[in-house]
């Protein structure tokens, strides 16, 4: 008598190619809708689940785990996990794995994107000739460019460095803040300079923000932090919402000392942050011509967005077939 087939819910509507490859061996459950399960649906799926495969906006905490007594593995299909608590995965013998690599040039490029979407006002451009009222050049929307500009990068991992490379071609002076430096050897390679955090901000004409959410990183870009930067610089973030105070972001905007946001990623999104706000700030909207938002576009290029979940599924089959999963983030 043959074993009944391994569970795995996809709490996501993934790509087809996916459902096949885990339909060869397991049953599949996957939402097949674009809007996220509500969390009693989620739990009833998850029941009897071996396997699942979770995205942005699931959240898995001890006692969701606890209702999954079948669980062998968590793949989730991104690369920041924040919402997931991997220590409770740990004590109750669930592998929990990332795809750590195959979202970085994507949200390099829509980060270079918004960097310069922003300080060429090419949003506020396309509104001008959309509205009817444009008839020809006339002297407005001048904008900073990036040549000769000082860009600080705060967050030197792989998403850093894949960002100071295509900034290298761009004429300007790009220096980075993180506790951990890179080689000497690289940091010349890159055309970049590791500098204190205060010191990037002081100097920089244009702050990235490439960080994950932590407790060290929680509205690390507060009032103070944005005092520091020089009236009339530019903050991007498409890192974690929650690592910018959105509030204290549309007060520089109001006073002027900013001139610009950008931003593909938001506090209301960081759901395991129980006092997270519940919308975006409505002042950041109203700056229609100083801000330049996405809707959390990092991985959002079709390819890169199949092979990431091909990768978690992936890993699914390995922890179903008793190996360690690639991509694990934990030992069990």
């Amino acid at each position: 008598m043959t074993s009944a087939r391994p569970r795995v819910v996809v709490t996501h509507q993934p790509h087809r190619q996916v459902i096949d490859l885990l339909s060869a061996t397991c049953t599949v459950t996957a939402n097949d809708t674009l809007e996220s399960w509500p969390m009693e649906k989620l739990r009833a799926h998850a029941a009897e689940a071996a396997a699942l495969m979770v995205f942005m906006p699931d959240s898995v905490d001890d006692a969701f785990l606890a209702r999954c007594p079948k669980l062998k593995i968590i793949a989730a299909a991104l690369k920041g996990y924040d919402n997931f608590d991997v220590r409770a995965c740990t004590r109750r013998g669930v592998w929990f794995s990332v795809v750590p690599d195959l979202l970085t040039v994507p949200t390099a490029e829509l980060a270079m994107s918004l960097i310069l979407g922003l300080t060429r006002n090419l949003a506020a451009g396309d509104r001008l000739v959309r509205s009817g009222s444009f008839r020809g050049w006339r002297p407005v929307l001048y904008g900073s460019g990036l040549h000769g500009r000082t860009v600080g990068i705060v967050g030197m991992g792989k998403l850093g460095r894949v960002l100071a490379q295509m900034l290298h071609g761009h004429g300007t002076r790009t220096i980075y803040a993180d506790p951990a430096p890179m080689a000497a050897t690289e940091e010349t390679q890159l055309g970049v300079a590791r500098v204190e955090f205060g010191e990037l901000l002081a100097h920089s004409n244009i702050v990235v923000l490439l960080l994950p959410l932590q407790d060290a990183t929680l509205h690390l870009m507060d009032a103070r932090a944005i005092a520091v930067m020089q009236p009339g610089s530019f903050l991007v973030n498409v890192g974690r919402g929650s690592v910018v105070d959105e509030k204290a972001v549309a007060d520089a905007l109001d006073s002027g000392h900013l001139a610009g946001y950008a931003a593909d990623v938001f506090e209301m999104e960081d759901w395991a942050r129980p006092d997270r706000p519940r919308s975006i700030d409505a002042r950041l909207l109203r700056h229609a011509d100083r801000t330049l938002f996405t809707p959390h576009l990092g991985s959002a290029v079709a390819e890169a967005r199949l092979q990431i979940e091909l990768a978690a599924a992936g890993n699914i089959l390995q922890a179903l077939r008793g190996e360690r999963p690639a991509d694990a983030v934990n030992q069990i």
